[in-house]
């Protein structure tokens, strides 16, 4: 007897993954309706669903208690400073490490992996003390200089050089006299778009979103990034939470428009190599 097929299965599924959506983006979507009300009319009962007409209010009050757009480019410099740095530090160390043989490769591979162990609150008292001691706080190189080279962006790039770029290549270009330089340039890098644009775009966001950086190493409210500036408008007493969900909604537009335009760049670095 042959067995019919469930048919109920795909509405199951479709139907979850629905439910699952709704739950994501409620959160998003409250932001920006609230985002158009004032505080009193956030807190009212029932509270708003849909948008109403105080968004110029909000955004009156944010720049008038903060210097929103400076805080606005300050995050903008930090993110693209850092993610700039990041892919260039990032995709040499990963070259070499997969193509290049030299002493200690192996011991120096694991002691960047090992790096990766540690939680990042560890960090919080060293960093601080070595920004102190190098006269970077309240500077914003504070925040891109230190992490230009991380663990996961090595790997990553290891790891997609040695499945993707040919040993032959960088033997034939070598014996044509390119020099070490000249090979990552005209060749590696070409080769490593795909595993670049998806760690490009994971250190934009983290930058962007980056709280407890700031948090350390800056003092001034003008030199302050959106994370911590948004922060700041908070109190015991007197929150305008019309005008933070405004700054908030405003910080999260950029990176739903970067996602919107390059998840599908994202994926294919991620799983690339996952299948031959």
């Amino acid at each position: 007897m042959t067995r019919q097929p469930n048919r109920l299965a795909p509405w199951a599924a479709y139907a979850t993954v629905g439910v699952g959506a709704l739950i994501t983006l409620a959160p998003f979507y409250f932001m920006f309706v609230f985002a158009t009300h004032s505080r009193s009319a956030i807190f009212s009962l029932p509270p708003p669903v849909w948008f109403g007409g105080d968004l110029l209010v909000n955004l009156g009050i944010l720049t008038e208690r903060l210097p929103f757009w400076h805080n606005l480019g300050w995050s903008l410099y930090v993110a693209l400073a850092s993610t700039g740095l990041t892919l260039l530090f990032c995709s040499m160390a990963g070259y070499a490490f997969a193509l290049m043989e030299f002493r200690f490769k192996k011991a120096l591979f694991r002691l960047v992996m090992a790096t990766m162990l540690l939680p990042s609150f560890m960090n919080m008292i060293p960093t601080f003390m070595i920004m102190d001691a190098l006269g970077w706080i309240d500077q914003h190189r504070a925040l891109y200089l230190p992490g230009a080279a991380s663990a996961f962006g090595i790997f990553l790039m290891r790891q997609f050089a040695a499945a993707s770029v040919p040993r032959e290549l960088i033997e034939a270009a070598r014996l044509d006299g390119c020099g070490e330089f000249g090979i990552y340039w005209r060749i590696v890098l070409p080769l490593l778009k795909p595993a670049m644009g998806t760690l490009g775009l994971i250190t934009f966001i983290a930058s962007w979103n980056n709280f407890i950086g700031p948090l350390i190493v800056l003092r001034s409210a003008d030199q302050y990034t959106l994370p911590l500036a948004l922060r700041s408008l908070q109190s015991t007493l007197n929150t305008e939470w019309g005008a933070l969900m405004t700054g908030s909604a405003i910080a999260t537009i950029p990176l739903l428009i970067l996602f919107a335009v390059s998840s599908r760049q994202l994926i294919a670095g991620l799983t690339a190599g996952a299948v031959k």
